[in-house]
């Protein structure tokens, strides 16, 4: 298993897949991510259309945690994040930026064979 971080002043999606990369991660799950965002966009489906993504962006600080995958390099990530007020907001990570504390993200390269 490696650790994969994301410090203050990064995006998320974007510092995973180039530390994927740096370890030699092409494909593998992400089995937990964990950490706080200061502002990202997610997406959900339209209720009668699947295939389409509404994608909403946030400026707040979220509590965030998720899974994921690595497919020939690309991440895919899925969060649930807290906010002020005790509620919940989950879908699709698109982008999340870290300012004031971290996200890890643990993760398992697969194997051949």
């Amino acid at each position: 298993m490696k650790v994969l971080t994301v410090k203050p002043g990064e995006e998320v999606v974007e510092t995973l897949t180039k530390q994927a990369a740096d370890q030699g991660i092409t494909d593998g799950a992400i089995v937990s991510l964990i950490g706080a965002v200061d502002a990202c966009a997610i997406s959900n489906m339209l209720a009668d259309d699947a295939r389409k993504d509404i994608v909403t962006e946030y400026r707040q600080p979220f509590e965030l945690s998720g899974t994921g995958e690595i497919q020939d390099g690309k991440v895919h990530v899925h969060v649930v994040l807290g906010r002020e007020g005790d509620t919940a907001l989950a879908g699709h990570l698109h982008w999340a930026r870290v300012e004031t504390f971290f996200v890890h993200a643990y993760t398992l390269a697969l194997q051949d064979g």
